[in-house]
Order: C-alpha cells, then sequence, then structure tokens
C-alpha cells in the first residue's frame, strides 16, 4: 500500500487550507461561543466539490475515493472539528445511505441537491432510550394505502433541525427483530416533521446536533430506501463507512494537536532552552507521532477495503476505535504541553480537548467498536 498523498489529496489538501484561512479560521470561536451551525459555510462547501466527494459526477458529485474523502476530512477537522463533522456527516450518513441504497429514480431525484449542498442532509438512527440499542426503538411507520405514516422522535441528530432532507430508520415490524426497520427519506417541509431540541453540548459546538420529531407524518411508497424491513441492515452498512469518517476525524484532531504541540515546543522557553529539549516533552510528542502514524496506517487500510468494494466491518471498528482514542490523548497532552496557556481559548488545543472527546462516543462508542472487533475476529 502506497500511503503517499496522491495529486487530488494534494489538490484537496491546498484548496481545504487556503478555503479556510478565510471562511473558517477567523470565525470559529465566534462559533464555538455561540454554538453557530454556519450553514453559509457548508454551502461554500458544496460549491468546492467536498459535500459529495464519494458521490458519482452523473449524480453531481466530485467522484473521489476515500482516500480522497479522509484527507478532506482531516484537512477540515484541523480548521475546525465541528466543520469536518457536519461535512462527514452529510456526506457518509444521509447521501451516503441514498447512494448505497436508493434506486435509480432516487439517486437523480436527491443526490444532486446534496453533493452540492443545495440540500444539507441528516441521518436518524438514535432515540432517548436507544443509543447503542438500536434494535429497540419506538419510532414507528404504518403502512396505509399508498402512504406511511411515522410517529416517534429521534435525537443527537446532526443537523435535525437545518437539514433539508433526511434519512430516517424506524420500526415496521417486531421490536428487537433486526428486519423490522425500514428507512425512509423525508423532506424537510413535509407536514408533522419538525426539528425539536437543539443539545448544548461540550465540544463540535459549531455542528448542530438536535432532535427531529415525526407526528403523523406521512410519507409516499416511493420514499423507502430499498426493501421494507431491511433499515437496521442497511444502516448497519452505512455505519462502516461511517466509522472510516469518524477515524479521518479523530486523525485530523490528533494531527492538529500534535502539530500545535510540537511547533508550541520549539517556541516556548524555559530555564533558557526550548521545552522540547526536556526528555519528559520530547517523549510525549514521540509518543503522539508515532501513535498518529498507526491510527493513519488503520484508516488508510479501512478506506482501500471500501474503495475496492470489500467487507469493512472489522477494519473501520478498528481504525474508529484506536483513532478516537488517540484525538482524546493527543489533545490532553497538548493541553498539558501548552501549560496554563493550553488552558485558555487563545490557542486552539483547548477546542480540541472539548472536540475530541465526541469521537469515542459517536457512531459506535469505543466499547461498540470493541464488541464489534471481538465479534468479527471470533468468525
Amino acid at each position: 500500500m502506497d500511503f503517499e498523498l496522491n495529486e487530488n489529496q494534494t489538490m484537496i489538501a491546498s484548496m481545504i487550507k487556503d478555503f479556510g484561512e478565510k471562511e473558517i479560521t477567523p470565525f470559529r470561536n465566534k462559533w464555538d461561543d455561540d454554538q453557530t451551525f454556519p450553514v453559509d459555510v457548508m454551502k461554500k462547501l458544496g460549491e468546492l466539490g467536498l459535500m459529495g466527494v464519494i458521490v458519482p459526477q452523473e449524480y453531481g458529485g466530485s467522484g473521489f475515493g476515500y482516500d480522497e474523502y479522509i484527507t478532506a476530512i482531516m484537512e477540515l477537522t484541523k480548521l475546525d472539528p465541528g466543520v469536518g463533522l457536519s461535512m462527514a456527516a452529510h456526506n457518509s450518513l444521509c447521501t451516503g445511505h441514498i447512494l448505497q441504497f436508493g434506486n435509480e429514480e432516487q439517486k437523480k431525484k436527491w443526490l444532486p441537491k446534496l453533493a452540492t449542498a443545495e440540500w444539507i442532509g441528516s441521518w436518524g438512527l438514535t432515540e432517548p432510550n436507544t443509543g447503542s440499542d438500536a434494535g429497540n426503538m419506538k419510532t414507528t411507520a404504518k403502512k396505509d394505502g399508498n402512504e406511511w405514516v411515522i410517529n416517534g422522535t429521534k435525537n443527537w441528530i446532526t443537523h435535525g433541525k437545518s437539514s433539508d432532507i433526511t434519512v430516517v430508520i424506524v420500526r415496521t415490524g417486531e421490536v428487537g427483530d433486526s428486519h423490522g426497520m425500514t428507512a425512509f427519506v423525508v423532506e424537510r417541509g413535509t407536514p408533522g416533521f419538525n426539528g425539536g431540541k437543539k443539545e448544548d453540548k461540550l465540544g463540535m459546538r459549531s455542528s448542530e446536533t438536535a432532535e427531529m420529531i415525526f407526528e403523523d407524518c406521512r410519507i409516499p411508497e416511493e420514499n423507502v430506501l430499498g426493501e421494507v424491513g431491511q433499515g437496521f441492515i442497511q444502516s448497519m452498512k452505512v455505519l462502516d463507512g461511517g466509522r472510516i469518517s469518524i477515524a479521518a476525524l479523530s486523525l485530523g484532531i490528533a494531527e492538529g494537536a500534535f502539530e500545535a504541540a510540537l511547533k508550541y515546543s520549539q517556541e516556548r522557553e524555559q530555564f533558557n532552552q526550548p521545552i522540547f529539549n526536556f526528555q519528559g516533552i520530547s517523549f510525549k510528542l514521540s509518543d503522539m507521532a508515532t501513535k498518529l502514524e498507526a491510527a493513519k496506517l488503520l484508516t488508510f487500510r479501512a478506506a482501500e477495503l471500501k474503495n475496492n468494494g470489500k467487507s469493512v466491518t472489522k477494519e473501520s471498528a478498528m481504525a474508529k476505535y484506536y483513532a478516537s482514542e488517540c484525538a482524546v490523548e493527543f489533545s490532553n497532552e497538548a493541553v498539558q504541553i501548552f501549560g496554563g496557556y493550553g488552558y485558555t481559548k487563545d490557542y486552539p488545543v483547548e477546542k480540541y480537548y472539548r472536540d475530541s472527546k465526541l469521537c469515542t462516543i459517536g457512531e459506535g462508542t469505543s466499547e461498540i467498536q470493541k464488541l464489534v472487533i471481538s465479534r468479527s475476529i471470533l468468525k
């Protein structure tokens, strides 16, 4: 495997850096303080082709693979993890679900709007009482003629209030039946579909997280994705790819924290020398550099399998688990290296520190990843 950046990855990294200096970095603290979801920036990312990275060109996307996708997430995340999270969720969950399981008519109808960010997407699986235990979801859809009537609430949904379209997985069969759930596409403006409470979060505050509420929401038969009863099975496959996204998000935080700490350690002097000269600091950075390379190898290995259409269940879980734990560890160590300054908002490591924790929770906790890995290695 060759993990050197290809021409497309180099172009994407340069483009995002230039874009971020004008459109993200000057405003990220304000967005964080006010918990503002910068929809206008997401639209501009769409103009750059970053909201449909893996969508084929025939549907209005960029037509790239997962290597380019990972690079885009990493570079955006270094600038603002919240923006990176929103871009990743839009691409891998809502857009990715339709791309993977929609029929040709559905793809032509919705993907061009998503790939260009004309529409912002969301994806709803989690409920107030069913996080990891999705099989016991309470939101239901009942067939009524040529329509389905959805009732229930989804929470912890990225873009739950601001999205123009959502893919929602609801129960159409018995509780606990893995073949008793179905995926539906619901457009904003559909009667009975509304946003609910917006969460006030520790980190990732520039990425909106909110409830989605369905009250006698009528959906036409043609909005069913794939077959009735296949929603949960589809979701697990979507999450396999989504975990590569979270691994990439984690890499962006980890690399951003590492680079900031390395730079500071060479500039900050104590006892008439840079603090990097002290073994206590240099060994921290050595550990970070080594683990960063390991996390990259795991993530790009999963990406290679995904690009080749192979199963990535175990590999994406490993990448997500390891990279997310690295993100938390690195941001913690970066704050420590910065000392008192690391505890202030004058430097980016404080934000990396708060943002990183989500990576060990979203799209399956670290404990769930271990469960997935353990089951895979026993097969």
